[in-house]
């Protein structure tokens, strides 16, 4: 890794919340991850248009480094069936593709916001300063999407006089993580009244769907989030959007099956690319490092 990469993994560390608490503040809070060993991943730049249909077939895909292979969200070890990622982005867009292998493609749920972890699903997190985002999608191209916003920090960012984020509104929750509930930074507020504006979603299935009697390849997505939806994310730390060339965010990647490698393997059903140690998706200390280069992916990824 080179130095002026170093430096900008810094400080996304401290944009995002490297929150090394005091012990006697916050008793087992250590983070079940260590963030110098997160992924890493840079993001080209892009000059032609993306159509956002689930195919990934543009040139500029397939001259997006894909990511190495996700691992085992608690223990990193590898899994049975590959799952990557490739992130592009141009002025007005950032564009996430992943390559889901699936000899059995299934998805059930129809309806936004309907529990998609309980089908097999992809997941993208973005973390802000104070806040990060979730979102979902199943092989139906189904999504489920959630706003989350530390309590230190709710009333000193604005977020209190945002309809779909105020505390009175019935689908703003407290929430506390998952598996990991002792986080440095304590308790936080989560919108599923969030949607992301201008977002564009699309599933391509390499098979047939629901279908258990054939083998399918699998699937592929493929996700356009319009810079001007990161409002709130980028709120707190005045970053720029879009992004400058070596700017450097925290984005998690993830994959999660309803099924598990047999034994003896040791499966948790949830995939990484970087791994988090513990049951738990709401971590943004353990999320990879995402560099925005300004380099045009056609002359400058190989």
């Amino acid at each position: 890794m080179n130095k002026s990469f170093s430096i900008a993994i810094a400080m996304a560390a401290s944009l995002c919340g490297n929150f090394a608490a005091d012990p006697a503040q916050a008793p087992g809070s250590k983070f079940p991850c260590n963030e110098a060993e997160a992924a890493r991943y840079t993001a080209f730049h892009i000059n032609q248009p993306i159509k956002t249909d689930g195919v990934l077939d543009e040139a500029v895909w397939q001259k997006a480094p894909r990511s190495k292979r996700f691992t085992d969200i608690i223990s990193g070890k590898k899994t049975m069936h590959d799952t990557r990622v490739a992130v592009l982005w141009d002025n007005e867009n950032l564009y996430v593709g992943y390559w889901v292998e699936e000899p059995n493609v299934a998805a059930t749920l129809t309806e936004r916001n309907s529990p998609i972890y309980n089908n097999n699903d992809v997941e993208f997190f973005i973390a802000g300063k104070d806040a990060y985002y979730e979102f979902e999608i199943n092989a139906l191209n189904t999504i489920y999407e959630a706003f989350f916003m530390w309590e230190n920090a709710y009333e000193k960012d604005g977020y209190a006089k945002i309809p779909e984020l105020k505390r009175t509104n019935p689908k703003v929750h407290p929430f506390n993580g998952v598996g990991y509930t002792t986080h440095p930074r304590g308790p936080r507020l989560g919108s599923w009244d969030f949607a992301f504006p201008g977002l564009k979603t699309a599933v391509h299935v390499d098979g047939t769907l629901n279908n258990d009697k054939d083998k399918d390849r699998g699937w592929t997505v493929e996700l356009t989030f319009p810079w001007r939806g990161m409002k709130w994310l980028a709120q707190a730390d005045g970053r720029a959007l879009p992004p400058r060339g070596g700017d450097v965010w925290r984005i998690d990647f993830s994959r999660f099956n309803q099924y598990k490698e047999p034994a003896p393997a040791i499966d948790s059903g949830g995939w990484f690319l970087s791994k988090h140690g513990i049951w738990d998706s709401h971590i943004p200390e353990c999320f990879p490092y995402v560099a925005f280069s300004t380099n045009d992916v056609m002359q400058a990824a190989e």
